[in-house]
């Protein structure tokens, strides 16, 4: 049994600076880089495609809505061209940056990310965006979403993503950050919840009861408090109980 752990790192930008990068990268296996529009900037993304090199940690692209100042969490009304424009910008921006080594995933960002979850014709335009960008990325969607649907028949590379620290409703959709409880800080939770993601493929939504949720790759939020312990205990206990964590090129290629 092998699982991925990503995290989106690289979202400091100009003299702000954001996250841990420096210590979750330790703990991980794949990495989302921010591209500039909700985070991140062209010093950034260099430093950060340094560090994930220099870690062993494989690099995917983050791309986001053109939101700065909302830090990307906001949805915005671009149509299925625009958005697709969008990707294409930011994920070939990142990949000049990684200097002719390979980009191994793409996985959008906070409101792109949430819409394309249940919007077909979103999900169509970043499948197929990353698609004619290059047919061998990785393509990392929420499981059981409609978004996954698209993504396979397109028949391209996917991974299906869960998340450690982030509570999900009954149908299986992230509840949103504006909702108490939606983030969990508990590093015992995190770690039991990723440990039931990876060996069982269930887990306990909002309301109590349990779902199915299979996963190649568990997300760990860098910006959340003590993602660092979490990323941690979650690798450590993933080893221990025999589970291999490796980058979804391996898992999936």
């Amino acid at each position: 049994m092998a699982i991925d752990l990503n995290a989106d790192i690289g979202e400091s930008y100009a003299s702000y600076k954001m996250g841990m990068d420096e210590e979750i990268v330790k703990h991980i296996t794949s990495a989302n880089i921010a591209c500039g529009f909700h985070a991140g900037d062209p010093d950034w993304m260099a430093q950060t495609v340094a560090l994930a090199e220099e870690h062993g940690v494989s690099i995917g692209a983050h791309p986001a809505y053109p939101d700065l100042a909302g830090f990307g969490r906001r949805d915005m009304a671009l149509t299925p061209d625009e958005v697709a424009h969008a990707i294409t910008y930011q994920v070939g921006a990142l990949t000049a940056f990684t200097k002719g080594k390979k980009l191994a995933h793409v996985k959008p960002h906070g409101a792109l990310y949430n819409r394309a979850v249940g919007d077909k014709d979103i999900a169509a335009a970043i499948v197929k965006a990353i698609r004619k960008i290059d047919d061998e990325l990785i393509h990392v969607v929420l499981a059981n979403s409609v978004w996954e649907d698209v993504a396979r028949n397109e028949n391209v590379l996917v991974a299906r993503e869960c998340y450690a620290d982030r509570a999900v409703t009954p149908e299986g959709t992230l509840m949103p950050r504006s909702q108490p409880g939606s983030v969990i800080h508990d590093v015992n939770e995190v770690t039991s919840r990723s440990l039931r993601l990876a060996s069982e493929g269930k887990v306990t939504a909002s309301d109590g009861n349990d779902i199915d949720f299979a996963a190649d790759t568990i997300c760990l939020h860098g910006d959340t408090p003590g993602a660092v312990e979490m990323a941690a205990s979650v690798k450590s206990t993933f080893e221990s109980s025999g589970i291999q964590v490796k980058p979804l090129s391996s898992i999936l290629g």
